[in-house]
């Protein structure tokens, strides 16, 4: 499906951030110990998207059922944005940025998340992207172009560097990222002297491993974080919604650049997740992002920790 950034911003006009969606962003949603590492999850606000974003293209008879069930039966979908913060020893770790204040109004509160858990902009020690998609990069930026978070160091993977940076991707991506495009490499250039680049299977931290996670976009990484025998997976956008990419992992998503590299990314990592039971945190996925995948005879589920 083409991808319309004119259609759901035009969608989000009017609505106000946060409360106004009757959702409280400042304050972390879970917080995760996994032995010296503690994972806060915290809220960047959420998304306002037109339905048919997610689900135009996809069979509508088997669709409609899931619609009911997830109770997505309205034009508008507001998925969270759910941006994790690590702390092991003398490191503060952001993992992406959020929205920042100039992509859509019902985003952008990562900074009031932050401070209701009592974290400085300039306590961040590390900010690590999993990909250069608008809602995760251009939090990365102050009203004046200057680094929010002004004393860290920053790493992406190489795949999605080369991407976004390679100046034809703004004449070949899709027409309707073509802002995305512009807004990634005018971002990533004002920093390109602090950043450091891994690739798959690298441990970029100690206690946290890169995982190649194509397709969302051409250079998409999730991270395992372990400490001993206890770990946990950030998953950023490879699984992308609680409701359709898990129930129909297989039906290509509207939201992926490259759709079925994503639906490969997306049935082998739900199938390992399940069988290892590993605790996941997904960047849209509802009830606070955390959980665990559970494998059913059609597919598979989120579970929500509570």
């Amino acid at each position: 499906m083409p991808f319309s950034r004119r259609k759901f911003m035009s969608a989000a006009a009017g609505l106000g951030a946060g409360t106004a969606l009757g959702f409280s962003p400042f304050r972390a949603h879970a917080q995760i110990g996994l032995g010296d590492i503690t994972l806060d999850v915290v809220s960047d606000g959420t998304l306002t998207l037109p339905a048919e974003f997610s689900f135009e293209g996809l069979p509508q008879d088997e669709l409609a059922p899931l619609r009911a069930k997830y109770g997505l039966t309205g034009d508008i979908l507001t998925p969270p944005c759910n941006v994790t913060l690590m702390r092991s020893g003398d490191r503060t770790v952001l993992f992406d940025v959020g929205a920042g204040t100039h992509f859509m109004p019902s985003a952008g509160e990562l900074q009031a998340s932050l401070d209701a858990l009592g974290v400085a902009p300039d306590e961040v020690t590390d900010v690590v992207f999993t990909h250069a998609h608008p809602d995760h990069l251009w939090g990365l930026l102050d009203d004046f172009d200057d680094p929010v978070f002004m004393n860290a160091s920053y790493m992406i993977g190489k795949a999605e560097w080369d991407y976004w940076m390679d100046p034809n991707t703004v004449d070949t991506i899709d027409a309707g990222r073509t802002t995305f495009a512009v807004g990634a490499q005018r971002r990533l250039a004002l920093i390109e002297d602090n950043i450091a680049f891994f690739n798959d299977g690298e441990e970029i931290i100690p206690g946290v491993a890169a995982r190649a996670t194509f397709g969302h976009t051409p250079g998409h990484m999730s991270f395992e974080v372990r400490s001993g025998s206890n770990g946990a997976m950030i998953l950023g956008d490879c699984i992308g919604n609680h409701h359709v990419a898990f129930e129909q992992p297989e039906w290509i998503s509207g939201s992926d650049q490259d759709g079925e590299t994503g639906v490969k990314t997306r049935v082998a990592l739900l199938d390992q997740l399940a069988s290892e039971k590993t605790r996941i945190i997904g960047f849209h996925l509802a009830e606070g992002g955390t959980g665990y995948v559970d494998k059913t005879t059609s597919g598979y589920n989120f579970v929500a920790e509570e």
